[in-house]
C-alpha cells in the first residue's frame, strides 16, 4: 500500500480518473489518502472517502505527491507552490527543468502513459529528473502499474520520443484497421464483413504477440512464401518501416519543442 497523500490534478478526467478508480479498486491507496481537485469541487468519489477540492493549491497543501494530468496548455494557469513536494507530470511536451522552475517541486518526474489506462493496459515511460529516493522510485512504479506496466528510462529525451509511440495508444492500430477495411470495401467486400475481418487482424490476432517473438513470427511466414509473405513483402517493399520511423520522429519532434 502507499502510504503517501495523493493529489490528481485533474483527476476526475479520463487520465486522472481512470488512476484515480484503480488505485482504489487495487487498495494501493485509502481513499482518505487521495485528493483530486476539479473547479466545483464535487464529484461522486466523494461518497468512497475521496477528498474533492475546488483549488488547486489546497491540493497541493494537503498532499505529498502531486500527479499532474491536464492538457499541456493548461499548465500555465494553474499557478501552484509544491516547495518541497513531488510533482508527477503526465503531460507531453511540457520539460521537467520548466516544471520545476514554475512549481518549485523538490522532484519532478515526467511519465506518458496512454489511452489504455481505462482497462488497465498502459504502457508507462517515466523519467525522474535528478536524484530521487529509491521509495519515491518505488511509488512511481506502483502507481503506474495499477493501470499496466510501466518502465524508468535514464533519459529525458525518450519520454519524448515515446509520447509518439507509445503515448499514441490506439492511434497507430486504429489507423491499421481503418486503412485495412477501407481496401477491403474497395475491393468490392461489403463494409460489415471488411470491418469485422479488420477488427479480428488488429484486435484479436494480435494478442498472439504476448506470446510470441514478432520478428520470428515474421520471418516464419515469409518463409513459407504463401499469401501473408507477399503481403509482408509488399509493405516491406513499399518502405513501411521507414514511414512508421517518420512518424515517429515527427511526433517525437513536436513533444520535444512543446506543444
Amino acid at each position: 500500500m502507499i502510504n503517501e497523500t495523493v493529489g490528481i490534478i485533474g483527476g476526475s478526467g479520463w487520465l486522472g480518473g481512470s488512476i484515480v478508480k484503480a488505485l482504489l479498486a487495487k487498495a494501493l491507496l485509502p481513499a482518505g489518502k487521495l485528493v483530486i481537485s476539479n473547479r466545483c469541487g464535487e464529484h461522486p468519489l466523494a461518497r468512497q472517502g475521496v477528498c474533492l477540492v475546488a483549488d488547486n493549491q489546497v491540493l497541493v497543501d494537503r498532499s505529498d505527491v502531486i500527479v499532474i494530468a491536464v492538457r499541456p496548455e493548461h499548465f500555465a494557469s494553474l499557478n501552484i507552490n509544491a516547495t518541497g513536494k513531488i510533482v508527477i507530470s503526465l503531460m507531453a511536451g511540457i520539460k521537467a527543468q520548466t516544471i520545476a522552475e514554475r512549481t518549485s517541486a523538490s522532484a519532478v518526474i515526467r511519465a506518458m502513459p496512454n489511452a489504455a489506462v481505462e482497462i488497465e493496459q498502459s504502457f508507462t515511460p517515466w523519467y525522474c529528473a535528478g536524484e530521487v529516493a529509491a521509495a519515491t522510485r518505488n511509488l512511481v512504479q506502483r502507481l503506474f502499474e495499477s493501470v499496466g506496466t510501466a518502465a524508468q528510462v535514464q533519459e529525458e529525451d525518450f519520454i519524448d520520443y515515446l509520447s509518439a509511440l507509445s503515448g499514441t495508444g490506439p492511434a497507430f492500430p486504429a489507423l491499421l484497421m481503418t486503412a485495412l477495411a477501407d481496401q477491403a470495401v474497395a475491393a468490392g467486400v461489403p463494409a460489415d464483413i471488411a470491418r469485422l475481418a479488420a477488427k479480428n487482424v488488429v484486435v484479436n490476432c494480435s494478442q498472439l504477440l504476448a506470446s510470441h517473438d514478432p520478428r520470428q513470427m515474421i520471418d516464419s511466414l515469409v518463409a513459407y512464401r504463401g499469401v501473408t509473405a507477399a503481403a509482408l513483402q509488399t509493405m516491406t517493399e513499399g518502405g513501411f518501416e521507414e514511414q512508421v520511423g517518420r512518424a515517429l520522429r515527427e511526433g517525437a519532434a513536436v513533444a520535444r519543442k512543446g506543444l
